[in-house]
């Protein structure tokens, strides 16, 4: 999902207003709370179901109902760590920047003249928006990959709105 964010931090150094600021977040539909609650839950199934397992004397079983919770704990804070990554987007009328920012707190950062850039999609006529990319003469960098099609689809017609703005330039009042 996105957000707006009016203090990105990635724009240009000078006073010039922001047009579009967006960070872009991996949507992820369990909390640490849940994940914790799930863990909980699949734990005390295993315990339960291993105990006339064990009673019987199959006690190898108890091991492997173990083991089937510690590979989705695994799995689950895998993901978890995943979803620390995210995207910024700020469109002015002097520049576009885009930082990516990985799972691991490592980041880059693109910037193009928005008079030269351009926002290019890929639709699918049964799924929807595809992917989304900055494209500026021979360079092309994907803007949230990790979005579903809904929120890509929203993200570009916004983006794309932004962008035309700061093609136009500012208009002055005297």
């Amino acid at each position: 999902m996105s957000e707006d964010n009016p203090q990105s931090g990635v724009g240009p150094s000078h006073a010039d207003p922001s047009l579009f600021s967006r960070t872009l977040k991996p949507h992820r539909s369990l909390s640490r709370q849940g994940l914790n609650r799930l863990l909980m839950l699949l734990s005390l199934f295993g315990i339960v179901v291993s105990i006339p397992f064990y009673l019987m004397g199959a006690w190898p079983v108890v091991g492997f109902f173990g083991l089937d919770v510690l590979i989705l704990f695994i799995a689950f804070s895998a993901n978890m760590r995943a979803a620390r990554a995210y995207e910024q987007v700020e469109v002015t009328h002097v520049e576009l920047s885009l930082q990516k920012v990985t799972a691991k707190g490592q980041s880059r950062i693109w910037r193009f003249n928005p008079s030269w850039a351009r926002i290019h999609t890929e639709t699918h006529e049964e799924f929807g928006t595809q992917k989304i990319a900055i494209v500026q003469g021979r360079q092309s960098v994907e803007v949230g990959g990790f979005l579903g099609a809904d929120d890509k689809d929203d993200f570009a017609r916004s983006f794309k709105t932004a962008l035309g703005e700061a093609k136009r330039g500012r208009i002055y009042n005297p």
